[in-house]
């Protein structure tokens, strides 16, 4: 098996597993298989097509990891690439005390909640219900620094909180919040899997289909060899 030449950030190790690795049978678009970037100086990417629709891609350019996955399929004599966000709800968790290292206090008049993978980053998009101990609500969403602030009065207590995806129906998952948290008006909360931090490098990415490669539809003359 040819070893991955992107880093292990990227998740694609999955990639080598014999099921994906197989050559396709003729009940299989010819189209599905494994794809190399070609000729490309420092720079390292991959593009899986699967036979059932979906793919996988990655590049590595520098200290920078780009990851994506979707629905692919054939349009006029091009491989249309459709990028798709996790299928599966987030599971959440409240920080630890030793994860807990926030280097600023809420602003007086906020309660503030940060979402995000302790060590990692953090995760935008995620709605937060804020409830205090009397029964008063406040909603925000993540910013890009994965924080969600709402203007409270110093009256009120924070009792708990709930989270779920922006324009998810999912029901909230509620957290009680910590005393010590609580008087600061400041918790964070973890996510379980590092895919919600990564934004999508592409919505729509076209390649054009020219014998046993694929090459980029955008004018930079990047060229994907099927090995």
């Amino acid at each position: 098996m040819k070893k991955l030449l992107l880093l292990g950030a990227l998740t694609l190790i999955g990639w080598l597993s014999p099921t994906l690795a197989a050559p396709t049978t003729k009940a299989d678009t010819p189209l599905a298989g494994h794809y190399y970037l070609k000729n490309a100086r420092e720079v390292g990417s991959e593009l899986l097509l699967k036979p059932d629709g979906s793919f996988e891609w990655g590049m590595s350019y520098g200290a920078v990891d780009q990851y994506a996955e979707g629905k692919w399929q054939r349009q006029h004599g091009k491989v249309v690439l459709q990028t798709a966000a996790p299928d599966k709800e987030p599971d959440f968790r409240l920080f630890r005390d030793e994860e807990l290292r926030i280097r600023k206090p809420a602003e007086p008049g906020t309660w503030l909640a940060i979402v995000g993978m302790p060590g990692v980053g953090p995760m935008a998009g995620v709605e937060v219900t804020f409830e205090s101990k009397a029964g008063k609500t406040a909603t925000a969403v993540t910013d890009r620094n994965g924080d969600a602030t709402v203007d409270m009065s110093d009256s009120e207590t924070w009792a708990r909180a709930g989270l779920r995806r922006e324009g998810s129906k999912a029901p909230l998952q509620w957290f009680a919040i910590p005393a010590g948290r609580a008087a600061a008006h400041l918790t964070a909360f973890a996510v379980d899997d590092i895919a919600y931090l990564r934004p999508q490098p592409f919505k729509t990415l076209q390649l054009q289909v020219k014998g046993s490669t694929l090459v980029v539809d955008d004018g930079s003359g990047m060229v994907y060899e099927r090995k």
